[in-house]
């Protein structure tokens, strides 16, 4: 038996819908090529990684915010969501940052060594 389906309707275009997907693809592309633009022309460095992580960071709340719908949602959830994920970024920084002081400090790795205070004229100061 063949089955009829008859009360198919095409939706019109949502030209403003349409607009809005190429804004926020626009936007990601520029902040990609800032990143490209830093990563040519700066040096490796702490800078250089924050402004990575910062723009990153734009990308994903864009991508979360408009191709997940998180942005359109009530304020209430998007706290629920976005907070505990804080939160849990925080704690594996932090436990990363521990084990690493850790794991020098077994080693012996100082990071700054202090100079050996010299005295002037054999006076202590």
């Amino acid at each position: 038996m063949e089955q009829v389906t008859s009360n198919v309707v095409v939706q019109p275009v949502d030209k403003a819908k349409i607009r809005g997907i190429w804004k926020v693809a626009l936007i990601l592309f520029l902040i990609t090529v800032i990143e490209y633009a830093f990563a040519f022309t700066m040096d490796a460095g702490m800078l250089r990684t924050v402004i990575f992580v910062g723009l990153t960071i734009v990308k994903a709340w864009f991508i979360v915010s408009e191709f997940m719908h998180l942005g359109h949602e009530v304020k209430g959830l998007i706290y629920s969501i976005i907070l505990p994920m804080v939160f849990i970024l925080w704690l594996i920084v932090a436990l990363v940052n521990m084990e690493g002081a850790a794991i020098k400090d077994a080693r012996g790795i100082v990071d700054v060594e202090q100079p050996a205070t010299e005295h002037v004229g054999g006076e202590e100061h």
